[in-house]
């Protein structure tokens, strides 16, 4: 597309939670971008959303709206179990798709997606928004601009939180832990965003392994997760996550040969310096609608300014591949089938 003056125009599939303010709104409010349909399987549903953010048009059915002439890229906002579907509907109409995260159930999966857009030249990007949060950008500059700690050489993530109440029925459990519609269970559901955000800071994980376990057995998948990693870059990683804790916490600690620096996946908490000078702080909040700067880069991409956005097709297939890793044993021996 040019770079002229229309705006690009957005279609979401599946209005639910997470476009009412996470997503939704950063497509109305960034700069040359429109939302100007919605659907949801339920109507009435769909209607209501657009009435509620100002949206022209409503549709109960996905191929309508991808076939609307004035949709001009498609946000797929939908359970995992649908993202490739309609990734590959989109694409093949011949329309960007952005991809909610994770990419899809599996790899292979991720893959089928990858395949399509390169083949018919249309560019797929996925949800990892966290790559373009001014929070990580800071990050990312006292790590690398800075060397705030010297070298990094180890990356140690922990995630724990006690069994939250929306699983305590297990016959009305949300999609999230039944793994035919979710891929798996939390890890899969926001582990995906630690490991997402550690590849855009230390390049590539190509070599992981690990264990899942159900300990509760309050749902199907998984609830606990240990893992190692290596990046190509030679860093070094371990990552833990249980969902059945006595309380919260959320760490990613980075070990350098000069300090260390801690922060969380998650909220806009402090990120922690410490070396041998001392103890510093740094705190940057989180954008209102959390996924528009990502929108924006987009956005700018799809108007002509290519490769601005940083979370594209081939990045969110390497998360999905790592956590590939890490659950097929455990999907092997509990017989979980992932995908159709």
């Amino acid at each position: 597309m040019s770079g002229e003056a229309k705006p690009i125009r957005w279609g979401i599939i599946g209005c639910g939670n997470v476009t009412e303010v996470k997503s939704g709104p950063g497509f109305q409010q960034a700069p040359h971008s429109a939302l100007v349909a919605v659907m949801r399987r339920d109507g009435a549903k769909a209607k209501d959303y657009a009435q509620r953010h100002g949206v022209p048009r409503w549709y109960d059915d996905a191929a309508a709206l991808i076939a609307d002439a004035e949709v001009d890229a498609v946000y797929v906002a939908t359970p995992p179990s649908t993202h490739k579907q309609y990734a590959l509907m989109s694409i093949a109409a011949g329309k960007p798709v952005y991809v909610e995260k994770p990419m899809a159930l599996d790899h292979a999966e991720c893959e089928a997606i990858l395949r399509a857009g390169r083949e018919a030249n249309v560019p797929v990007f996925v949800a990892y928004y966290r790559r373009m949060l001014p929070r990580f950008h800071r990050v990312r500059e006292l790590l690398f601009g800075e060397q705030a700690i010297g070298n990094p050489r180890v990356v140690n993530t922990v995630l724990y939180e006690p069994h939250h109440p929306r699983y305590h029925d297990r016959a009305k459990l949300p999609w999230h832990v039944l793994p035919e519609i979710s891929g798996g269970g939390v890890f899969m559901d926001i582990g995906c965003h630690t490991l997402d955000i550690l590849d855009w800071l230390f390049g590539p994980i190509v070599s992981a392994e690990g264990r899942a376990g159900n300990q509760l057995g309050a749902y199907p998948p998984e609830d606990t997760v240990a893992m190692s990693f290596a990046f190509d870059s030679g860093v070094l990683g371990t990552g833990l996550w249980n969902f059945d804790a006595y309380r919260h916490h959320d760490c990613i600690e980075v070990i350098g040969d000069k300090g260390n620096m801690r922060f969380a996946t998650f909220g806009d908490g402090p990120i922690v310096v410490e070396t041998k000078e001392g103890v510093r702080e740094h705190r940057v909040a989180n954008p209102a609608h959390i996924q528009q700067p990502l929108i924006e880069t987009i956005v700018r991409e799809l108007r002509g300014e290519k490769g601005v956005c940083p979370s594209t097709a081939e990045s969110g297939a390497r998360t999905t591949w790592v956590m590939d890793q890490v659950l097929r044993a455990y999907r092997r021996k509990t017989g979980q089938t992932i995908g159709a």
